[in-house]
């Protein structure tokens, strides 16, 4: 019996020695990773206030809603700019998120074979590509056989750095999934093509919008593929057939003047390009948010299941 009380108590002090040494690893991190965080944020802060306070003063209904004046006197607006980065913003994720998506879901779901394996490498490779490679690319296959700058070559250029992006985040997004939510709807008969659809895909949905807003805020103030491509204006948009203006081209632009008046402009374009992804990220991340069904994941998949019984 004595001998039984002289185990258990030394359990317990060598569990209690475990613990005290686990907590104080846990403290360690913990200490680790918020300084990385301050490190991080620290700079990022830095550079949002010093373009805010060197912005802020260019900001006015004209600067927003004017084409560009003549160089150097410090009149006109970014309005062209700004029409056209939301633009070609739209049209590169039109093409880059929905290639980008459809291929994590393969890659992810279905992606056990040397087919797999070899997009995925390539995904990787292009994710390390050099921007204005993929515009040199854009110019040479769109430009030159078109004959002309055009909207669509610079979308094409950008929808190529978005979809290995989204790609990558989509797949590493369904693989957190628990593999239990893909055998409860096996369990249920349900098809596989509606249990990746209806079930890992709702599950997964915040990693994937993520990973979308990431692509977005990436090719957001991408200038070197849009040189190669759109060109650049001083008016507003017509056609899909000519040169266009963003905000990164006119920053670019702007920043190249030696005028007063150029460089302030080309802060406050700056300021406005933040803004306007910003808000992007919000307004998506808000609407999402909001669309969330009244449904759990195991109610959907009852109620599949349900359906497919009947």
């Amino acid at each position: 019996m004595s001998t039984t009380v002289e185990r258990r108590q030394e359990y317990r002090a060598l569990f209690k020695n475990n613990v005290e040494k686990r907590l104080v690893v846990d403290k360690i991190i913990r200490v680790i990773v918020f300084a990385c965080v301050i490190i991080a944020i620290i700079p990022l802060g830095s550079i949002l206030v010093e373009v805010f306070k060197n912005g802020i003063a260019a900001i006015s209904y004209e600067f927003l809603t004017e084409v560009p004046g003549s160089i150097g006197s410090g009149e006109g607006g970014i309005g062209p700019a700004i029409q056209g980065t939301l633009i070609i913003i739209g049209l590169s994720s039109l093409i880059g998120v929905p290639v980008g998506v459809m291929s994590g879901i393969y890659l992810s779901e279905y992606g056990d074979n040397r087919l797999a394996r070899t997009i995925r490498f390539f995904n990787d490779v292009f994710m390390e590509f050099p921007s204005i490679v993929l515009g040199i690319f854009a110019f040479l296959v769109i430009v030159l056989l078109l004959g002309h700058f055009s909207v669509w070559a610079g979308a094409f250029a950008l929808s190529l750095i978005m979809f290995p992006i989204v790609a990558r985040t989509t797949e590493e997004s369904l693989k957190m999934v628990p593999v239990t939510y893909r055998e409860a709807g096996t369990a249920l008969g349900l098809k596989k093509w509606v249990i990746t659809f209806r079930i890992v895909i709702s599950a997964a949905k915040s990693g994937m919008i993520t990973g979308i807003l990431l692509s977005v805020s990436r090719i957001g103030g991408e200038t070197a593929p849009l040189i190669m491509t759109i060109l650049g204006s001083s008016q507003f948009f017509s056609s899909m057939d000519v040169p266009m203006d963003a905000l990164p081209l006119r920053i670019w632009r702007l920043s190249l003047l030696p005028y007063d008046s150029a460089q302030l402009q080309g802060w406050g374009s700056a300021l406005v390009l933040i803004i306007i992804i910003l808000g992007i990220n919000l307004a998506v991340r808000y609407f999402f948010a909001n669309r969330k069904g009244k449904q759990g994941i195991f109610g959907q998949l009852i109620k599949k299941g349900m359906h497919a019984k009947n």
